[in-house]
């Protein structure tokens, strides 16, 4: 028996868990972390918020903020939404992130402030799963803005940079736009903007949940995913196998 976690069916599947659980386990938060672990196992790799920042710099701990956000939420491996927009840092941007993003200060000097856009992301996102290619660059602003506006988030993250690394070890590297090349992923080219980049990772996520798929693995996890970015790279096969036995 499945159950679907975007309706209803899940609702039922948490009080069958609290019924059947021993009587000793009488404590709302110990019923209610066993929930959120079992809602964790459940998530489907194909239904996540795949998101890109754009930024002044590498380190919001250096004073670095986000100028650019894209995502795209994912259902059952279709796009069903997208958010986009700039947002003003509150200072100029340098010349060379101009030219690395496109975007220029003239863009930006309109645009509304990172704590504007935050706040709706933060609605965008809600309790998603959340991917990003190199999610710990993605993570470190994500957090630092929403620290700024004091909102959180509850959503696990995964890294598709490395799954790649684990599942499409011949690429010649793993950047994004030559792993897009590599596997002959539909791009108009552009790179660099928040949106395109999270199009671009949302297919390769995609494409990689497929591949797993096709071995034998019916309806991967994000869980799943995850695991895969953590272990070795020498045991990825083995990994696998046991998966598909």
């Amino acid at each position: 028996m499945t159950f679907d976690i975007q309706s209803s069916d899940f609702s039922v599947f948490y009080w069958l868990i609290y019924i059947i659980l021993p009587y000793h386990v009488t404590s709302v938060y110990n019923r209610l972390q066993i929930f959120m672990r079992v809602k964790h196992m459940q998530i489907l790799a194909n239904s996540t918020i795949v998101l890109d920042f754009e930024t002044t710099g590498l380190s919001p701990n250096m004073g670095d903020r986000a100028i650019e956000i894209g995502a795209v939420k994912l259902v059952e491996g279709q796009v069903t939404k997208t958010f986009q927009c700039l947002m003003n840092p509150g200072f100029r941007i340098s010349r060379f992130i101009e030219n690395y993003t496109g975007i220029s200060n003239a863009m930006l000097n309109n645009a509304p402030s990172c704590e504007e856009v935050m706040s709706e992301f933060a609605e965008f996102i809600g309790d998603s799963s959340l991917v990003a290619h190199n999610a710990s660059f993605d993570k470190r602003f994500l957090d630092a803005e929403l620290a700024r506006i004091n909102t959180d988030y509850s959503g696990d993250f995964a890294c598709s940079m490395l799954i790649a690394r684990r599942l499409i070890p011949d690429s010649p590297t793993h950047k994004l736009g030559d792993l897009v090349r590599f596997k002959q992923i539909e791009n108009d080219g552009t790179f660099h903007r928040a949106l395109a980049d999270a199009q671009m990772t949302a297919k390769l996520w995609t494409l990689m949940v497929h591949e797993l798929e096709s071995i034998g693995i019916k309806n991967p996890s994000f869980s799943l995913m995850q695991q895969i970015s953590k272990i070795s790279k020498n045991d990825v096969y083995r990994f696998l196998k046991k998966k598909t036995e």
